[in-house]
């Protein structure tokens, strides 16, 4: 029987369900983030935002992945020198479907033009259940925002990318995202 969180999240050694993930981090020439509003089934109450991506298909590389991600989720088919990085790692744990899930990503930097109208499309049934919308946020609206944004650190990751990228990839460690997050990690991430 297929799990209620999706085939591809395997019982690892520690018996939690876990997964590798692609996500990307998407600015518009305005410096917006396109991000995705989602709930948990079981939690239809809590409500939180993210970024476009999801698990990584066996065989998949990390940037076929991330690609494919923002077809499906977003309608933006972006080809392989679109995406900038890897420029941030995570490994997260949070709680989905009534269970501790255990994830391990890599975020991509993707700059695309204005314009962009997102569109749901390409949602399988299961991600209509649990995701809300799409929109484009700028810092401020970000930093303003009421719901949850993971990583926490977003705003402060999306500031630092929007001056430009320096080449480095911000290792954000061991999240919980049923912990607040110290903002310095990101300046004390390893290189």
């Amino acid at each position: 029987m297929t799990p209620a969180l999706g085939d591809d999240w395997a019982v690892g050694p520690d018996g939690l369900r876990q997964r590798r993930a692609a996500r990307v981090i998407v600015l518009d020439d305005a410096d917006r983030v396109l991000l995705v509003r989602g709930h948990d089934a079981d939690q239809p109450e809590r409500s939180w935002w993210f970024t476009v991506g999801g698990g990584i298909d066996a065989g998949e590389s990390e940037v076929d992945a991330a690609l494919r991600e923002l077809r499906e989720e977003a309608g933006l088919v972006l080809a392989p020198d679109d995406l900038v990085g890897p420029v941030l790692t995570r490994d997260a744990f949070f709680h989905f479907f009534a269970e501790t899930c255990r994830q391990q990503e890599v975020f991509f930097l993707a700059r695309v033009d204005g314009g962009h109208e997102p569109t749901d499309a390409g949602w399988t049934p299961e991600e209509r259940d649990v995701l809300d919308e799409m929109r484009w946020l700028t810092v401020a609206e970000l930093r303003a925002e009421t719901r949850e944004v993971f990583p926490t650190v977003l705003p402060d990751v999306v500031d630092a990318l929007v001056r430009g990228w320096d080449g480095t990839v911000r290792h954000l460690g061991t999240q919980h995202d049923d912990e607040p997050s110290d903002p310095e990690e990101l300046g004390t991430a390893a290189r």
